[in-house]
């Protein structure tokens, strides 16, 4: 009677441990860059990510005008209606420096990722 008390604490056990392993929420959050449009530019127009991590970027427009985030680099094409914000995923990339622009504002709104 004993033995099979134990067998039954013991597969119970195991049944809490793996419930709560499954259950555990993931502590390691995926890195955020805000970046702000202001007055036709991207600021900052220049920042640092990880390699090999997969980062969300979220653009806020400041201006009375849409604006689109713009990058070969990056594979990426993102309007950001005036007076909003919208948000996207790159990554993960290797090092190295990725260019991004504003379509509509193309020579003021420069930007690098830089990727270490």
């Amino acid at each position: 009677m004993k033995k099979k008390l134990l067998n039954t604490t013991i597969a119970l056990g195991l049944g809490v441990t793996c419930t709560l392993a499954i259950l555990q929420p993931s502590y390691a959050a995926t890195p955020e860059v805000q970046i702000q449009i202001h007055q036709g530019h991207f600021i900052p127009s220049e920042f640092e990510i990880p390699a090999n991590t997969k980062v969300k970027l979220v653009i806020i427009n400041q201006d009375d005008t849409p604006e689109e985030f713009e990058s070969y680099d990056l594979n990426r094409e993102v309007l950001i209606k005036a007076n909003s914000q919208a948000s996207f995923y790159i990554g993960p990339l290797s090092p190295g420096r990725f260019h991004f622009e504003g379509e509509f504002s193309p020579m003021t709104a420069q930007g690098v990722v830089i990727v270490k």
